[in-house]
């Protein structure tokens, strides 16, 4: 990932445009100046990368503060740094809670931008503080509750894999895990009995463990917040097919938990769990399924299988989602947009798209003497 953002050092130009004779009109991409980058617990080493990476490739120096409960990779970073030979000053890295230290970066005067991941809340909470300060530019990429459509035509087993894949990658604790599972009346018996055979056959374990399909979750708090998810599904009605509960009594491990005849209205199908749950629900109508997976807050990604074009495309396009995954999901490419629509953030970081936020155009205009 850093060596693709290094690719990006020699080959930010701006352009020139024409304004007619008597002038020559171009523009520079400058760095905005101070990044201060805020990553989330979840994907810790990934995140500093992320955020390091166009930030120093556009000119900017670095102030990333690594989420409280997952801090030692970056501060290994941190020692790699100046190992490195990076100039004082350049990349700064500091550990702390989110309500002082991450608080503290919001509202500082001398921060420029703010390039935020983690939870809608905390979300709203710096673009507020951005606001309220110097009116620093800020990309925040947050939650998501993810639908993935199934139709009757789609390879089963290749939707089955990638749907499994797209959920139960990391423990569940994903933003763009595919949650929201709606399969067509006509395959959803078969799919979601296929869907609980294969996730009954995960391996829970010791990450370290040969064997080991899944770890633990984060903490006893993220742990304790599955379960009540889990909990609220059963009071709702929806049919638990398999999982549901902790493995063993030490350490934060949870089955991976598959649960069937889930309503649109439930807790577990409308906010996000963070965690390895499953919901399948039915649906007929194409233009039906597409409402109701846009019948949400979020918007960061979505699936669809089929293999059907009119159909795929369709979805894609009136889908609300940053990310359209088809007859595929998660496959995440540093070179290529990520991030959500709605309550799900704005900006995007991975590519040309993803280097832009941390670039201010400047509009140069000079008059050319006759």
């Amino acid at each position: 990932m850093l060596r693709y953002w290094a690719g990006w050092a020699d080959k930010i130009t701006g352009k020139t445009i024409p304004v007619g004779p008597d002038h020559f009109c171009f523009t520079r991409h400058e760095p905005v100046g101070v990044v201060g980058a805020i990553i989330p617990w979840n994907l810790p080493l990934i995140g500093v990368a992320a955020k390091l990476g166009p930030a120093l490739a556009a000119g900017n120096t670095v102030v990333l503060k690594s989420a409280e409960n997952t801090p030692l990779s970056a501060l290994r970073v941190a020692e790699l740094v100046v190992e490195a030979g990076f100039p004082a000053g350049v990349i700064n890295m500091i550990s702390g809670l989110g309500s002082k230290a991450g608080e503290a970066m919001t509202k500082h005067m001398d921060v420029d931008k703010i390039s935020f991941t983690g939870s809608l809340e905390v979300g709203k909470r710096v673009q507020a503080n951005a606001a309220m300060s110097n009116l620093k530019r800020v990309t925040l990429e947050l939650g998501g509750k993810n639908p993935s459509i199934v139709f009757d035509d789609a390879d089963m087993d290749l939707a089955l894999d990638n749907i499994h894949n797209g959920l139960f990658w990391n423990k569940g604790e994903a933003c763009a895990a595919g949650t929201r599972i709606f399969v067509h009346d006509s395959i959803y018996d078969e799919f979601a009995e296929k869907a609980a055979q294969r996730a009954a056959a995960q391996t829970v374990g010791h990450p370290f463990a040969d064997g080991t399909d899944q770890g633990a979750l984060v903490s006893q708090v993220q742990l304790d917040k599955v379960k009540s998810y889990v909990q609220s599904a059963v009071d709702d009605g929806a049919t638990l097919m398999t999982g549901g509960s902790q493995v063993g009594t030490e350490g934060f491990y949870m089955q991976p938990t598959v649960f069937r005849d889930v309503e649109d209205d439930m807790k577990v199908f409308k906010e996000e769990v963070f965690g390895p749950v499953m919901t399948l629900a039915r649906f007929s109508d194409i233009d039906d399924v597409v409402r109701r997976a846009n019948d949400t807050k979020y918007g960061l990604a979505a699936g669809v299988f089929t293999k059907d074009i009119t159909k795929g495309y369709e979805v894609a396009s009136k889908v609300r989602a940053g990310l359209v995954f088809w007859n595929c999901y998660h496959v995440v490419d540093v070179a290529a947009p990520f991030g959500g629509m709605k309550e799900s953030g704005h900006g995007r970081e991975g590519g040309a798209y993803g280097l832009m936020p941390y670039l201010e155009v400047k509009n140069v205009v000079m008059r050319v003497t006759q």
